[in-house]
């Protein structure tokens, strides 16, 4: 009994070894694509993204908005094809970073409701992502 459960997980092992690289690549490929599809967004309603950027009391935002809209498009493109995942995972930390103060944190009223937003999930699946960016990992 006791050798088939070596077995048994001597197999599983190896093939959860095996399998080490589908959970970055899947986290790579969607953070990517919900930050193309959200840089794609800004892009085509730019007025709209100025409006909301100047209502939060962003400075240039006539300026900013695009520069946004072309990082998450950019960096999110980056991120879907696999290429310089580490580059690209730092000015989409940076976006996010700058959008918890400035867009969330009225919402805010304690820890626990950080952790339910998506601004701070992509922080943290682009801060795992960006030091496992293996080419073998991913």
């Amino acid at each position: 009994m006791i050798e088939r459960l070596r077995s048994t997980h001597g197999w599983i092992i190896a093939i959860a070894r095996h399998l080490a690289w589908l959970p970055p690549l899947a986290a790579r490929v969607t953070v990517g694509a919900m930050f193309v599809s959200t840089g794609w967004g800004k892009l085509h309603h730019l007025d709209r993204v100025i409006e909301f950027f100047q209502s939060l009391g962003i400075p240039a935002a006539e300026y900013q908005a695009p520069f946004v809209a072309a990082t998450e498009l950019s960096c999110g493109l980056l991120l879907v094809a696999g290429l310089a995942t580490r580059f690209a995972a730092v000015p989409l930390i940076v976006t996010m970073l700058v959008a918890l103060p400035t867009a969330l944190w009225p919402d805010l009223e304690g820890v626990i409701d950080l952790f339910g937003k998506e601004e701070f999930l992509f922080i943290v699946l682009l801060g795992w992502l960006a030091p496992a960016a293996d080419p073998a990992m991913m």
